[in-house]
């Protein structure tokens, strides 16, 4: 499954893997919505609700597409947050690992707070 994420001023896609919570991301596009930044994180709500799954984490690597489960967002990490440790990607809590943006993660930068960013399938 492969999907784009795009704003104003750029896009990225990404590969998801097979898990319950991408399936239901899936299912739930196309999504638009105002995105939030912390740190080196672009995060924004989606209609989805999921579980917990097993592999879930709160520290992942840049660039990794995440469902944060306590903000029922998706969370795109580039880089380190304000709670991070040294380059790591730390999330505000647990968040289901989706999979990983293709190419160069380091181009949601250019997502402003407030942006509207759209996901969808890509093609």
């Amino acid at each position: 499954m492969r999907i784009s994420i795009s704003w104003a001023g750029g896009s990225v896609t990404a590969t998801l893997d097979s898990t319950p919570t991408s399936e239901a991301l899936w299912d739930a596009l196309p999504i638009e919505a105002a995105a939030n930044t912390w740190g080196e994180e672009v995060y924004f709500a989606v209609p989805v609700a999921a579980e917990r799954e097993d592999d879930a984490t709160d520290t992942v690597d840049p660039g990794t597409v995440c469902y944060w489960l306590a903000g029922s967002a998706l969370a795109l990490p580039f880089g380190p947050t304000p709670i991070s440790v040294g380059p790591e990607s730390r999330l505000a809590s647990a968040a289901n690992v989706l999979g990983r943006i293709d190419g160069d993660h380091r181009a949601l930068a250019e997502v402003g707070d407030g942006d509207t960013v759209r996901v969808e399938r890509a093609g």
